[in-house]
């Protein structure tokens, strides 16, 4: 969770650039976007060579570079389509030699950069807001790779003074709340035990406050205006406030067609919201998509949309349709990603209790906790090894 106090960098270059500048971050925000994170390396690796005294720039690389990490490995799918681990229990995400590398090259020149023109001008507005926008990223980093919590916090926490110290200098650069709101949010959110910290002294949090930053960012910023669009889905699903992302999700899907975990996600909330036609429609689209070969979705698995249309079959107890979905999707478990794939053993073996096939519910809930034994997904199917699954009365 600590990957949205990260997610802060601009679509626009926030230095002074013009034409060509302007036009490769702009392309490189959109392949980013767009889950093309080989593409936005390229492109901020240009913005990066043709203009190497921009923090901005540097920030841009470092979070293209960490986010192909966080995909590949699945955490970005769980993040917004699953969202359902709690902050502190995150997969730890494996970047490689040469991705941290270049990662912490691009963090530091960053953070150099900046500092130099503090130093000259402690009110640069520009150098403070790059400076708490690479705390953000080194945050990120810190809680999903080195799985260093709270040096994570105490960056995100460092990045917040700066953004606060922004908008007390020029308090219509809403952009700059962008960070205070998902602060606020994830502190709000931490165990009492954490807000104890000592560098969290006057920083409550407020999970309420911090929503209401986000969608005053989202409404009026104008270089992170969708930034906080996303983060508002995370936060409106964690918050079971399914009716105001919709909309939000509609407007992403128009700016970024090529997103699949957008489409993914406006079916688990018409789904949430009872709208079980809708949402299956959704799926059938990305269906659809995927089998006219649209741009972005020839990487999408089958099965991945399989366990999407299941599990929303499972919960509108559609026990016959839910278990020829879960069977293909576990049958492709390994195509899948870590979360989604123990999650499907984990729903065939519910599915399997539903039906009174004991022996069979056994086997895949083995096959869940093999597949990603230190899950919470594994932890609940060892339950059913003992108890079989049974619906919740309402």
């Amino acid at each position: 969770m600590f990957r949205i106090l990260a997610h802060v960098a601009p679509l626009m270059s926030l230095c002074v650039s013009l034409g060509a500048q302007e036009a490769i971050v702009a392309r490189g925000f959109q392949h980013f976007y767009n889950l093309e994170f080989d593409e936005a390396i390229a492109e901020f690796s240009r913005a990066v060579s043709q203009q190497p005294d921009s923090a901005a720039a540097h920030n841009h690389l470092a979070q293209a570079i960490l986010y192909r990490a966080v995909f590949r490995v699945g955490a970005l799918e769980s993040e917004l389509v699953t969202g359902n681990n709690p902050f502190l229990r995150r997969p730890k995400v494996e970047a490689t030699p040469e991705e941290e590398r270049r990662f912490d090259e691009a963090i530091r020149k960053s953070m150099e950069l900046s500092q130099a023109r503090l130093r000259q001008n402690p009110r640069d507005v520009q150098a403070l807001y790059t400076l708490g926008v690479a705390y953000g990223f080194r945050a990120n980093y810190n809680f999903l790779v080195r799985k260093a919590w709270r040096d994570a916090l105490r960056d995100a926490t460092t990045g917040r003074k700066h953004h606060n110290r922004v908008t007390e200098l020029e308090p219509s650069f809403v952009d700059a709340r962008l960070m205070q709101g998902v602060h606020d949010y994830v502190v709000g959110s931490l165990p009492f035990t954490w807000r104890m910290l000592g560098f969290l002294i006057g920083f409550r949090g407020n999970k309420e406050e911090g929503l209401r930053t986000l969608e005053l960012v989202a409404e009026k910023a104008t270089l992170d205006r969708e930034d906080a669009k996303i983060l508002l889905c995370i936060a409106y699903r964690r918050e079971k406030k399914p009716q105001p992302a919709i909309p939000l999700l509609e407007e992403l899907i128009h700016r970024f067609p090529r997103n699949y975990l957008f489409y993914l996600e406006l079916a688990q909330m018409r789904s949430e919201l009872g709208e079980k036609d809708r949402a299956l429609e959704a799926v059938r689209q990305v269906k659809e998509l995927k089998a006219s070969g649209a741009p972005g979705f020839a990487r999408l698995p089958l099965e991945r949309i399989c366990y999407a249309e299941g599990n929303i079959q499972f919960w509108y107890n559609e026990l016959d349709a839910a278990l020829e979905n879960m069977k293909r999707a576990s049958a492709g478990a390994d195509k899948l990603d870590l979360n989604t794939g123990v999650l499907a053993w984990m729903r065939l073996g519910q599915l399997y209790d539903l039906k009174d096939q004991r022996p069979a519910a056994l086997e895949a809930y083995r096959r869940a906790i093999d597949f990603a034994p230190a899950s919470d997904a594994a932890r609940e199917s060892r339950r059913y090894l003992s108890s079989p699954y049974r619906r919740a009365k309402k």
